[in-house]
This record gives C-alpha cells, structure tokens and sequence, in this order.
C-alpha cells in the first residue's frame, strides 16, 4: 500500500533555502509555503537557484532519487552572461573540468527567445553593455553548484537559473510559490523509474 505517501512538486522561489529549520531570520524557508506535515525535498535546489523541487514522505524513494547512481534527468534554463559559441556548447555536452571531477556528457541547446518563466524577485542585474542568453541544460547528476560551474568553465557565468524538470515532472503550470500534489499517473511513474531498477549504468546521448 503507498496510498498514505504524499508527492508534493513546488515552485521554489528566488531566495528560499530548500528546507523547513530556520537557520537564519533573514532566509525563507519552505514552511514560508508548505504548510504539509512530514514531507522533506528530494535533493535540493540553491538559495539562489529557482523552479522544480520535489518534496515526499517516501524515505525510500527519497534516498533512491538521490542516490548518486540513479541518473534521472534534470532539465534547467539557465540565463548566461555574453552568447556562447558552439565550442563552449559542445564543452558543457562533452562535460567540463570541476576542480578534479569531469561532469557527465549533458544535453545543452541555446535557446532562440526567452523562455516564459515567473519573474525573478529580486530581478537580475541587467548591464546594457553586456547580451544574455538562455540555454537549456539537461543533466543527470547534480553535484553542488554544478550548473553555475559549468558555464562558468566555458567562459559565460549563469545569471540566472530554472528547474524546470524532473524526470517526467514538469513545473508547467506552476507559478513561483505555488505547489500541487502529484496526479496519480505521475506518482505511477515516479515509482516505476525509481523502483525498477533504472539505476545508471552508462548514459548513450
């Protein structure tokens, strides 16, 4: 029976720590939003990273999705200072040098128009001199800061950063603060991916 398991998607705002203790007075937290006893993010998202968190009461999917081997997809808009050339876009592919860990082949496009996102508060610095571009990223790892690290690898810092995707869950929908429980159909498959045996063994892109 898993009928009593909750499966919580929430838009994380600009600014917000991706958990419930208040370590700091001047940082929100979840419970600033989630009102929901006991459930607890799967992974996390930065302070100053935005978009996609999943939140359960499944400590045993918790710790599968956020086990190093399991490779679910994570897809992220990413706003980059200056455009990047088609060298710097096969570098983030072919994976990058972080400190002495090569991260794992990507799927990297830049994107033709700015994506339709909730507005960022407080906005990015904007500097007339300096164009910005979109890229979306699909990664199946998420190392600490791994996305800012990678663009900024290739010579174009992240300015601004969205999860948009986990897996087949979407934050479309979703407004920046908001949250929804899963559909069954997308609990379904959260547990067909985490609990059949999808654990990584090598990614063919």
């Amino acid at each position: 029976m898993t009928n009593h398991y909750r499966y919580i998607l929430f838009y994380k705002p600009y600014g917000v720590l991706s958990q419930f203790t208040q370590d700091t007075p001047t940082r929100s937290t979840l419970k600033d939003y989630i009102q929901v006893p006991d459930v607890y993010p799967v992974g996390r998202l930065d302070w100053d990273s935005e978009g996609l968190l999943l939140l359960t009461n499944n400590g045993q999917l918790q710790h599968r999705l956020c086990d190093p081997r399991f490779g679910h997809e994570r897809t992220y808009l990413v706003q980059v200072e200056r455009i990047p050339d088609q060298a710097a876009l096969k570098q983030l592919e072919a994976g990058v040098l972080i400190k002495d860990y090569r991260t794992r082949p990507a799927k990297v496009r830049l994107l033709s128009e700015e994506p339709s996102l909730s507005d960022r508060d407080p906005p990015i610095r904007f500097r007339k001199t300096v164009p910005t571009a979109w890229l979306e990223m699909k990664l199946t790892e998420g190392k600490n800061r791994q996305v800012r690290r990678m663009t900024a690898a290739v010579g174009f810092p992240t300015l601004r950063l969205v999860r948009v995707a986990i897996a087949h869950l979407q934050i479309d929908g979703l407004q920046a603060g908001q949250w929804r429980d899963l559909t069954s159909r997308e609990s379904q498959l959260l547990q067909n991916l985490v609990f059949s045996g999808h654990l990584l063994k090598k990614h063919k892109y």
